[in-house]
């Protein structure tokens, strides 16, 4: 069996076995183990979040973008929503048939009522009728490259509380970092920062989490970042976590255009748009 540090109190052993992270024999290896450290780290973040939303109103509202295999809705649902007795429900948003196919399975296998699960981009579920006008909270865990940004934007039209990021492989803002290096400063200097390849995109994935940061803040919202779990663990280790607080706007929005101006980003102001 598992260590008892491992698994939380009341954790479904059945659950984790279908998920992968326990054998049918109940063991736990090392790669399992690092993944289920990793989903119930970021559980102990989005809790205190839940329960905020729910001292506040009697239905909770969350929606997963870029669920893959649900590791983080069926732990939510597991750990909190399922004690829920009232219309409190989990959205998995994935591009990939199977995966969904699978997720819809197991949350009937279950019985878990709390979740469902649509076949969507993250950028087509900003419109679809599937989902409610309004959500609670967001999260995007590992969610590539700009479907970050487009949980983002999904993140503001509906007017989400609380928005939790994990973001992975930013290589669009490389790409124009790499185009536009010689007209990036007038004095040019500012570029050495990213001539070379590896540089670019170290230096890219660090600025454009700074730019959504911003845009968050340019949206009335609290923004901190932290780590999610140690560097051994995984390099995608940035967590961002946004709570609306309708903060003022000018100053972060002014920051982002400046930023963007210097750095020869001018073409990206669409993607971290600003009210």
């Amino acid at each position: 069996m598992p260590e008892k540090h491992d698994i939380k109190p009341g954790q479904s052993i059945e659950l984790l076995k279908e998920l992968h992270i326990l054998t049918r024999d109940g063991k736990l290896n090392q790669d399992s183990r690092r993944k289920l450290k990793q989903i119930n780290h970021l559980y102990q973040f989005i809790e205190p979040l839940l329960k905020e939303v729910h001292s506040n109103q009697a239905a909770i509202t969350l929606v997963d973008h870029g669920a893959g295999k649900s590791y983080l809705g069926f732990i939510l649902c597991d750990l909190f929503f399922k004690h829920q007795d009232d219309n409190s429900h989990i959205f998995g948003i994935e591009t990939r048939d199977e995966l969904v196919e699978k997720s819809c399975l197991l949350a009937r296998k279950l019985d878990f009522h709390h979740i469902s699960f649509l076949n969507l981009s993250v950028a087509d579920s900003i419109y679809a009728d599937a989902l409610p006008a309004s959500v609670d909270i967001v999260t995007a865990l590992h969610a590539c490259n700009t479907a970050t940004d487009d949980a983002i934007h999904f993140a503001l039209e509906k007017k989400a509380r609380f928005i939790v990021l994990v973001p992975c492989c930013q290589a669009e803002v490389a790409a124009v970092l790499r185009k536009n290096k010689a007209a990036s400063s007038p004095e040019q200097s500012l570029s050495e920062i990213w001539r070379h390849p590896l540089h670019t995109r170290e230096f890219g994935s660090m600025i454009t989490n700074v730019l959504r940061c911003l845009q968050l803040e340019a949206h009335g919202y609290q923004v901190n970042v932290t780590e999610l779990v140690g560097w051994e663990h995984s390099m995608k280790n940035e967590l961002i976590i946004a709570s609306y607080k309708n903060l003022p706007r000018r100053r972060p929005s002014e920051r982002l255009n400046e930023l963007l101006n210097t750095l020869g980003l001018t073409e990206m102001s669409q993607r971290f748009f600003t009210p």
